[in-house]
């Protein structure tokens, strides 16, 4: 091989290894940037193949994915200073490379520390407005909504997009859980007593008015029915009375024999009387005679 195919071959070479050194691509899953001595000079790549000055231009690629934090539950507390341990995520993107690059280096890891300090910031700050009750249920979709708004400014400055913040548990610590629950068990032992107590106090205020309507309509009946037995006895008197009036004789005569009636009307009765007792005046004067 001569000297100057040889030469030809190895300029050859070089162009082949200048190329690949001067190409890069991007694919639609990446976002990338072009530096110049450490300094941004180009941004905004569409997907393709572009070129750079080898040794002297680098570029830096980023996912254009949704990225997720999800770290180790945090001890926060509540309004009324109860402790409870968060546990939540993180769905964030990247949407500025430029300030991506120079806030964080470009370093994923970096970024995700500075998003958890910001989202545990949030976290405090939301949860310390309100209390148990309203955190774990109330205003749990309202609380998230806070949470992601009070970390979006702060998250901003970083060339990254807060896609989504989520609570995923809240319990009491270990520590804590034990008094709780016996707050919790005082709390409803007591409201349980105030129930009954009221019950009691219902119950002796119906009974109390029944009572009450029970004496007054045995009174009235009561009464109605003297009222009633006086009218009848004045009826009576006044039918006797009448009786007696229009025929005096029979009137005795038949308030005799109702008296015989009534002394010897059952069965086995026995009255013992002198037959000339006046009781038996009806009976002496009567006389028959046997056909």
């Amino acid at each position: 091989m001569s000297n100057a195919r040889f030469a030809v071959m190895v300029v050859f070479g070089l162009i082949i290894i200048a190329l690949g050194l001067s190409a890069f691509t991007v694919n639609e899953r990446e976002m990338a940037i072009k530096l110049q001595v450490g300094r941004v000079v180009e941004t905004n790549y569409e997907p393709g193949l572009h070129w750079k000055i080898p040794g002297y231009q680098t570029v830096r690629k980023f996912p254009r994915r949704i990225l997720t934090i999800s770290d180790q539950p945090e001890r926060i507390f509540t309004a009324e200073r109860r402790a409870l341990q968060v546990d939540f995520f993180v769905k964030w993107r990247i949407v500025n490379p430029v300030n991506f690059y120079t806030s964080t280096g470009g370093i994923t890891e970096v970024a995700n520390d500075r998003l958890t300090e910001i989202i545990r910031n949030a976290i405090v700050t939301e949860f310390g407005k309100r209390s148990v009750e309203e955190a774990i249920s109330v205003e749990r979709a309202e609380l998230m909504q806070d949470m992601l708004a009070t970390a979006t400014d702060t998250a901003t400055g970083l060339g990254v997009e807060l896609v989504d913040v989520r609570v995923k548990q809240v319990e009491f610590p270990n520590d804590v859980k034990n008094a709780v629950y016996r707050e919790m068990q005082e709390e409803r032992a007591r409201v349980a007593a105030e129930l009954r107590a009221e019950g009691r106090e219902s119950s002796e205020a119906l009974r109390s008015g029944a009572d009450r309507d029970r004496t007054i309509i045995l009174a009235d009946a009561y009464r109605d029915g003297q009222i009633l037995r006086g009218e009848g006895d004045a009826q009576a008197a006044a039918i006797y009375t009448k009786a007696y009036n229009r025929d005096a004789e029979f009137y005795q005569f038949y308030r005799s024999i109702s008296a015989y009636k009534k002394s010897v009307g059952n069965a086995g009765d026995i009255l013992v009387l002198d037959p000339n007792n006046e009781f038996f005046r009806y009976l002496n004067q009567s006389s028959g005679e046997q056909q």
